[in-house]
């Protein structure tokens, strides 16, 4: 699957300390046959002047997924937990009043999230 100028998408990093979290850009052109320039919509330049653009491979490159409405989550189910900017994969290992309690493998780290903060994961693969 190609995507074309405009298009919103995901991008996982693949940053030590990041993988396993998604940014949503903006297309902004395709200069090559597997490479695209995206800007981020949450993520700045290190100066802060504006939003970041970069290279990235259609590799990394995802459709934002369709929204799934949820009344709430079991234990172990999977969810992407939306912190620093970006959606990050974990699961949920419990629930203390209405925040849910997701652990994040690739940082060993657990967190508390609103079940507004949190969306079902889904995964990409092969162009569906």
């Amino acid at each position: 699957m190609g995507f074309c100028r405009g298009d919103v998408v995901e991008v996982a990093s693949k940053e030590d300390g990041f993988v396993g979290s998604y940014y949503e850009a903006i297309v902004v052109c395709q200069p090559l046959k597997k490479d695209y320039i995206v800007q981020y919509k949450t993520l700045l330049k290190d100066d802060l002047s504006g939003p970041l653009t970069e290279f990235v491979t259609v590799s990394e490159l995802r459709p934002v997924p369709p929204e799934i409405p949820v009344s709430g989550f079991s234990l172990n189910d999977e969810v992407d937990a939306f912190d620093n900017d970006g959606w990050w994969v974990g699961k949920i290992t419990g629930k203390i009043g209405a925040n849910y309690i997701v652990y994040f493998e690739t940082s060993e780290d657990e967190c508390a999230y609103t079940i507004s903060d949190l969306r079902v994961h889904q995964d990409w693969i092969d162009g569906e």
